[in-house]
């Protein structure tokens, strides 16, 4: 009976498999496709932002997905996690500059995405 896999914990040192080695639109896709990778990089760019108040702003993603999806950013880099010095504050999470670097990508993608709801509606 094959072992089980053991749990990613907070490492940040883990990293996705290019499932198609050398392709940078599988690479891209593993870093920021999904669901949610590109919501939570749109509100990450207005300011940083505490874990509650990310979820707040996406009510539809689980607590569980929501922490997955900011360790995978993390360990991309493309999204700090800035632990709060004392126990009783919040952890702070904020775009990198190499996630900043996706901010032309993410509105155009929303632009698009505007226009094929339009394009939708009319027909």
């Amino acid at each position: 009976m094959p072992d089980k896999k053991a749990p990613q914990g907070n490492s940040a040192t883990w990293r996705r498999v290019n499932p198609v080695a050398g392709c940078p639109l599988t690479a891209a896709l593993a870093a920021i496709g999904g669901k949610w990778k590109m919501i939570i990089v749109y509100w990450l760019a207005e300011e940083p932002t505490h874990f509650a108040e990310l979820h707040r702003k996406m009510e539809s993603i689980s607590r569980k997905v929501l922490t997955q999806q900011l360790r995978e950013l993390s360990a991309d880099g493309i999204v700090d996690r800035c632990p709060a010095s004392r126990p009783s504050e919040r952890v702070v999470y904020s775009l990198t500059p190499y996630g900043r670097s996706l901010l032309p990508l993410v509105e155009t993608v929303r632009l698009w995405g505007r226009g094929h709801l339009e394009r939708q509606q009319s027909s």
